[in-house]
Parts: C-alpha cells; sequence; structure tokens
C-alpha cells in the first residue's frame, strides 16, 4: 500500500471509529433508560440491568456500521477535498484508485465485522438476554419479598409485602387480583410466607380478609385463619425461553430444526431471516461506493449546493429504507427475498456507474433549493423571535428594521 493510501486509510478509519463509538454510546443510553423497569419491576440488580442493556448492542451494530463507513468515507473525502489535498493527489499522477483503495480497504474490514457481530455475536446476545428477563420473571420469591413497593406478577396480578420479619416470615401482605373478568378481589393478610407445597411455589398469608367485588353488587368481606395462593403457574409459565428467528444462529437458520414449534408456525419468518443475515454485512461496502460516487472526485464539491455529507447520508437513508422494507415484506412474501438481494445489488451497480463515468451523485437541485429556503426560513424565525424576546424593533424578511 502506497503511502497516500495509508494516509486516506488511517484518515478515514478514525472518523468511523469515531462515528461507531458515538453512536453506539447514544444507543446504549437510551436502551439503558428504555430498560429502568427491569430493575423497578422485577427487584433485579444493577449488574443484570447493565448486562442486559450492554447485550442489546450487538442488534444495532449491524445497522450502525454502514451509515458510520458512509460518514467517514464522505467527511473524509470532502475535507480532503477543500483542502485540495485530492487535487494535489491527481496531478501527481496518481490515479483514483489511491484514493478507491484504501476506502473499498475500510468498508472490506467493516463488512467483516458486521457479518461477525451479526451471526457469530448477536444470536448468542439475543438468548442471553432472554434468559435474564425469563429468569427474573420466574424468581418470583425475590419479586414477591422486596418491601413497601407493588409487584406485578401477572396481567391485572400485582402483590406488595409492607416487611419481612426476622423470622423470615412476611408481614403486611396485600394482593390485588383483578383477572377474572367483572370481579375484583383484593387479600389483607397480617403476615405469611412464600413456601413450597407439593412441588409449587405458594403464597401462604396468615390471619386475613378478602374482599370480593363484582359488577351491579356490593364488596363482600369473608376472613380467614389461612389462604394459600399458588404461584407456581406464573414461575412455571416465565420460565419458558421462546427463540425466533432473530434469535437463531446462521446454521440454524440454514438448517431449521422441522419438529420446532416456532418454525412449524412461521417458517417463511426463517426463510426472511436468512437472506436478511446473507445480505445486511455488506451494506458498508455499499455505502462506501455511495460516499465515493459522492464525495470522491476533486472536483465535485466545488459546485455542490448541499455538503457531501449530507448527500451521502440521503442516498443512503434511502438504500437502507429500501433494504428494511423488502425484508420486512418477505416475512410474509416469499417474491420480497429477491428484492433483499436486489436492493444493494443495484445500489452498488448505480454508484459504480457514477464512480467510473466520472460523474458527482447529487440530490437534485431543486431539492437543494428547497433545503436551503427551509433552513433560511428557519433562520429568519429565529432572528424575529430573538427580536420579540429582547424588545427590539423587529426586522423584515431582508433584515431591515
Amino acid at each position: 500500500m502506497k503511502v497516500v493510501e495509508r494516509y486516506i486509510l488511517r484518515r478515514a478509519f478514525v472518523v468511523f471509529a469515531a462515528a461507531l463509538f458515538w453512536t453506539l454510546a447514544i444507543v446504549w443510553t437510551t436502551q439503558v433508560l428504555t430498560r429502568i423497569d427491569f430493575v423497578t419491576s422485577s427487584g433485579q440488580s444493577a449488574l443484570a440491568f447493565f448486562e442486559l442493556a450492554t447485550l442489546v448492542l450487538p442488534s444495532v451494530i449491524p445497522v450502525v456500521i454502514p451509515f458510520a463507513v458512509a460518514i467517514a468515507v464522505a467527511q473524509t473525502l470532502s475535507m480532503m477535498n477543500g483542502d485540495s489535498e485530492l487535487v494535489v493527489i491527481s496531478a501527481a499522477g496518481s490515479s483514483r484508485l489511491a484514493t478507491i483503495r484504501p476506502i473499498l480497504l475500510l468498508a472490506a474490514g467493516a463488512s467483516m465485522l458486521s457479518f461477525v457481530v451479526d451471526n457469530g455475536i448477536d444470536p448468542f446476545a439475543r438468548q442471553r438476554a432472554r434468559e435474564l428477563v425469563s429468569t427474573a420473571r420466574a424468581d418470583l420469591l425475590s419479586t414477591v419479598v422486596q418491601e413497601g413497593s407493588f409487584r406485578k406478577i401477572d396481567e391485572g396480578l400485582f402483590v406488595q409485602i409492607a416487611e419481612r420479619l426476622p423470622d423470615g416470615k412476611l408481614g403486611g401482605i396485600f394482593v390485588a387480583d383483578s383477572r377474572e373478568k367483572n370481579v375484583d378481589l383484593v387479600y389483607y393478610a397480617r403476615d405469611g410466607a412464600v413456601i413450597d407445597m407439593d412441588a409449587k411455589n405458594v403464597l401462604l398469608m396468615s390471619d386475613g380478609v378478602v374482599h370480593r367485588k363484582t359488577v351491579g353488587a356490593s364488596v363482600s368481606v369473608i376472613k380467614f385463619n389461612s389462604y394459600a395462593f399458588d404461584l407456581s403457574a406464573f414461575s412455571s409459565a416465565a420460565s419458558q425461553i421462546v427463540l425466533f428467528a432473530k434469535d437463531r444462529t446462521l446454521g440454524s437458520l440454514f438448517n431449521p430444526d422441522p419438529n420446532d414449534p416456532v418454525y412449524m408456525k412461521a417458517p417463511q419468518q426463517f426463510r426472511a431471516e436468512l437472506h436478511r443475515r446473507l445480505t445486511e454485512w455488506v451494506y458498508p461496502l455499499v455505502f462506501a461506493l455511495i460516499a465515493l460516487a459522492v464525495a470522491g472526485d476533486a472536483r465535485s464539491h466545488r459546485q455542490a449546493r448541499i455538503h457531501p455529507i449530507v448527500t451521502a447520508l440521503s442516498f443512503a437513508l434511502i438504500v437502507r429504507w429500501l433494504g428494511f422494507f423488502v425484508a420486512n415484506e418477505a416475512q410474509t412474501a416469499p417474491a420480497f427475498a429477491v428484492a433483499v438481494y436486489l436492493v444493494p445489488i443495484m445500489a452498488s451497480a448505480i454508484s459504480i456507474w457514477f464512480i467510473l463515468t466520472l460523474r458527482s451523485m447529487e440530490l437534485p437541485v431543486t431539492w437543494a433549493d428547497n433545503a436551503a429556503a427551509f433552513v433560511r426560513r428557519i433562520g429568519d424565525r429565529i432572528i424575529l423571535v430573538r427580536h420579540r424576546l429582547l424588545g427590539h424593533p423587529v426586522p423584515d424578511v431582508k433584515g431591515h428594521s
């Protein structure tokens, strides 16, 4: 590899790594915020909470990598063009391959990373995440004995424990059960305990009352000395782990078990997921070609109306949306399976045509004009609002007061 190629590769890789890191950091933060209820509703530890949030990242990385490549290539070539470095490289006798080779090398490495994460890490991360959620739901003992807060055991079933007594019993038990239609049951008990009875998890309540309320009838109150509330059904149901097509390894998608209940119910989803796995990893290469077609020409953005990053990301978003659309439709319509492969192939072919013919891929002029006009209108409105808030004379649209 020539010196200039190593230089371009190094600059593009730095931007790619930064874009990937900060995007994943933002995504991880949002996942942390959306999964706070995992701790509050199930009583799990902070370690399990952060583990679950981290296990989401392998699902996001293959989606983010292509856009990080597009940003890196467009930004690097745009800056080099602005500093006239691309012109100097061309004037020194170097061919366009000196610019294209390092970009394709970066994209190839990103594609390999995407393939490994999507097919080697993500399925196991998804399975582990389902195990964590299942364990949290099945661990009813740790859920129920949390003091001073309501715990949702099932849809329409809530339990609250006032305190844990020194002898291991539970004090101040409250159970609200509205699972049966038009019937509300409320249990109050002075104390109780979660015990194993006939191989079942049972909440045994002592010295309490049951309030029963039905539609159109008054509340009936029944006192009891002891009452056993069966929890085993919820524990066993919650502990079952169901793996869908997205949770399976590449090998199991190629050769699914014909007796698998999930596969028998939706075999087309397994085939659609296989097609998605076989094409997802090529998008970094596709987006690199798009960015090269947009910003690879030394003269391309002297006359450009929109920044190359905006143009490259706009085309990339269109292509990725088409990819998501056909992959989603392929889950129910087998005819869309061909389109899953055609989208990246056609996008690559169009980009290569622009590169080989020394043309610059740009957004339509009307789009650029409309975007510029929109930005100007926003700027004018900001100026008007600022002047009104400060009590200054309001300027007209041309900036005259």
